[in-house]
């Protein structure tokens, strides 16, 4: 309706244009609104305002105009100047009915638009370093950054959906290592493990495989690897001085492509789990990128040559630096350290500009609320390479805390250590897990309650619009077991005759989705979706319990089965966009 409203404003404005009441310039013309308050109709249009000083008139006497030059439509029951120039739009009943019509011959389609069509847009999410299992942190930026790239598919944006796979740098040398030492402590050597190193079981495990595949080819004595090196922090060294040395001595230990084997065992082995929970979660890619890669193409060399080329670099202390401050940041940055082993900064400097190269018109970055301070030397060497920042958009996400029983959930987890998305999804279910993680906005800290995520209330908001969907399937069913053949084309004939207050109210609601869709696409904020989908659902119950859908009138029935089915089908489409099964049986 809105898209119908606008047409018949535009077709005004021309004809005053052509009558000479407005110059032939204008602008871009405001879209109407839904209006708030139903005395002021069901849309409501500024135009009149914005247009008034153009044309030399009062706002409310270039309304009247406006109003007088509107083409007529069947769909407008009538429309009337209000305040200071607003034009306010009071839709005909048969507006709202025929979008049962609409939505029953869309299907699946219904909601979904064009205004995003010819733009490429790219949304990387989770990305999370493949060092052990995802955790429920991971699990909402999944479930938020999922949504939102359907979202944009469905306003006809072509999203491409990334994951950067940070299988280069320390943290995987530190994994690596960490393996290593699990297997040289199979193979029965003894010694203190560091502090730093990676301790979840699953380390364990994929030293196992590495000591089922090689016995004790890789080991060596461990007063070789310990002797020389900086003790740790529990004897009063440097943790990190620690770990660092020890990724130095299993290299030289292990050699090249030993060291390799261990590490690429690693990196398979945890990626290949984090590629399963999230496909089990319902969120896939297109393209997982490997930060390996940047290298191996000479990406990352040519960016810093780029800004040493551009004056934007510089040394200092041994180590090359980015002058990041020219750009607002609070402090330079390294990209080259003193050892000359490049920084992860420099490899997201050069993936940043790659995918700005690959001819994405937009670029979102999902990320974690502690990266806010790395947002501005991203941009900023963006602006140094001579790119537009502008096209990155970075959302953050908070993080979630799990409660049970109004306290914090102490869930056991193999590692000890935090809680996995894998656990959390066996515990309350995907959708549940998918549903609640966006219902607030991503920049919100969020409480997860998992008794709620797992009754089956109407307390419960997923099991509240779940169970909407399944009770209009069981209507229909219903209808076939008393022998009522449901003959659709009849219902679309007689949707005059659905003028109860409940009736015109989910209508209404109905004829809503397409402009939620619209702008939970392009604001990124699928509880907008979340929280229409639940005032749907109210509607339809509302529905339910007061009216009779199985009547003998053949012609009230069939309209009413097609509304409920209308009612069904964007529960369903709204539902698969948040990544939420709408089941017809509970």
């Amino acid at each position: 309706m809105k898209e119908h409203i606008s047409a018949l404003l535009a077709n005004a404005v021309q004809r005053l244009q052509r009558e000479g009441t407005l110059p032939a310039d204008t602008g871009a013309i405001s879209l109407p609104e839904r209006s708030r308050s139903p005395q002021h109709g069901d849309f409501s249009s500024n135009a009149a305002l914005g247009l008034a000083r153009i044309a030399g008139v009062k706002p409310r006497e270039l309304a009247a105009k406006i109003v007088a030059a509107l083409p007529a439509s069947g769909l407008i029951a009538r429309v009337e100047v209000a305040g200071p120039g607003f034009i306010n739009f009071f839709l005909s009943p048969g507006a709202y009915q025929d979008v049962v019509n609409r939505i029953l011959d869309a299907g699946e389609a219904y909601g979904r638009s064009t205004i995003g069509r010819g733009r490429r847009v790219q949304v990387e999410f989770v990305s999370a370093n493949p060092t052990g299992p995802l955790h429920v942190g991971h699990g909402r930026g999944a479930a938020y950054g999922a949504a939102v790239a359907d979202l944009l598919a469905a306003a006809g944006f072509h999203v491409h959906r990334e994951y950067y796979v940070n299988d280069a740098g320390r943290q995987m040398d530190i994994l690596a290592t960490s393996i290593w030492l699990r297997y040289l402590e199979l193979c029965g050597e003894q010694f203190a493990f560091p502090s730093n190193g990676y301790r979840g079981d699953y380390v364990f495990d994929i030293a196992a495989t590495l000591h089922r595949d090689n016995a004790d080819a890789l080991r060596q004595p461990a007063s070789r690897i310990f002797d020389g090196i900086a003790p740790d922090e529990p004897a009063g060294g440097d943790k990190e001085t620690h770990i660092d040395a020890l990724i130095d001595r299993a290299r030289s230990l292990l050699g090249p492509e030993s060291y390799r084997r261990v590490f690429d065992l690693g990196l398979t082995v945890i990626l290949d789990d984090i590629r399963q929970d999230l496909e089990e979660f319902g969120v896939v890619y297109e393209k997982w990128y490997s930060e390996r890669s940047l290298t191996e193409r000479g990406l990352v060399d040519r960016v810093i040559g780029q800004l040493q080329q551009s004056g934007h670099a510089y040394e200092k202390d041994g180590a090359l630096w980015f002058r990041s401050t020219d750009f607002g940041d609070e402090k330079d940055r390294v990209i080259v350290r003193e050892n000359g082993q490049k920084t992860y900064f420099a490899s997201d400097i050069a993936y940043h500009q790659d995918k700005l190269e690959r001819g994405f018109e937009r670029v979102i970055d999902i990320w974690g609320a502690d990266h806010h301070g790395y947002v501005p030397r991203v941009k900023a060497a963006l602006s140094a390479l001579g790119e537009d920042p502008s096209r990155l958009d970075v959302l953050l996400v908070q993080f979630a805390t799990l409660y049970r029983g109004g306290q914090k959930a102490q869930m056991s987890t193999r590692s000890g250590e935090f809680v996995t998305l894998r656990e959390l999804r066996r515990e309350v279910g995907n959708d549940a897990a998918r549903f609640f993680y966006i219902l607030r906005k991503c920049e919100q800290h969020m409480d997860f309650d998992l008794d709620l995520a797992k009754s089956q209330s109407n307390d419960n908001p997923v099991y509240y619009l779940q169970y909407a969907h399944a009770r209009i399937c069981s209507v229909l069913r219903l209808a076939r077991e008393k022998g009522f053949e449901r003959d659709a084309e009849r219902g679309r004939r007689n949707l005059g005759l659905l003028c109860e207050a409940h009736e015109l109210a989910l209508l209404a609601e109905l004829s809503r989705y397409p402009e939620i869709v619209e702008t939970a696409a392009l604001s990124h904020e699928p509880h907008q979706l979340a929280y229409y989908l639940r005032e749907l659902a109210n509607g339809f119950h509302a529905y339910y319990n007061a009216h009779v859908f199985l009547v003998e009138s053949d012609d009230l029935r069939d309209a009413r089965l097609n509304l409920i089915d209308a009612a069904r089908q964007v529960l369903a489409n709204g539902l698969g966009l948040l990544g939420v099964s709408a089941p017809a049986v509970m």
